[in-house]
């Protein structure tokens, strides 16, 4: 079995983990609805990883970036060293960040470091799309019918 393929099913299961890290996130805190909304970019880069696709790491690489950025804004607002984001994060809440940004940081790097056959030009295509896709996800995630949903 090629490293490449290996590389996407380990991009593939750090989406995963991302998913898993937000939906608990929604258990303890606003309802899953909203985390479901958050997440359904990263499903398709978890079917491309587990199928050893090529594509994975294209597919994938924008919602790492997304939500490590997010995590770390959450630990600057935490430290009291900025105020990008704001609320009251639990204890199981903060150690969801650390997966997520840990299963984010490991499926960058070997995204980074994975080779496959497709082209520059197409991969930025992908990437683009999925960028747009995780940030119109987490904008709907937030509309007030979304956000506020008991489940």
């Amino acid at each position: 079995m090629p490293a490449e393929s290996n590389s996407a099913r380990v991009v593939g299961w750090c989406a995963l983990a991302i998913i898993l890290s937000l939906y608990i996130v929604g258990m303890v805190s606003h309802g899953v609805i909203r985390h479901i909304v958050q997440t359904a970019p990263i499903w398709v880069a978890v079917w491309l990883g587990m199928k050893r696709s090529q594509w994975a790491k294209w597919a994938a690489f924008p919602s790492f970036v997304f939500w490590l950025a997010i995590a770390v804004m959450i630990w600057l607002f935490l430290l009291g060293w900025a105020r990008m984001v704001s609320g009251t994060f639990s204890p199981i809440e903060i150690a969801m960040t650390i997966a997520f940004a840990a299963a984010s940081v490991i499926g960058m790097w070997k995204s980074v470091r994975s080779r496959t056959q497709v082209s520059w030009a197409a991969g930025i295509v992908v990437f683009v799309l999925f960028a747009f896709l995780q940030g119109l996800a987490f904008r709907i995630s937030m509309l007030p019918r979304v956000a506020h949903d008991p489940w």
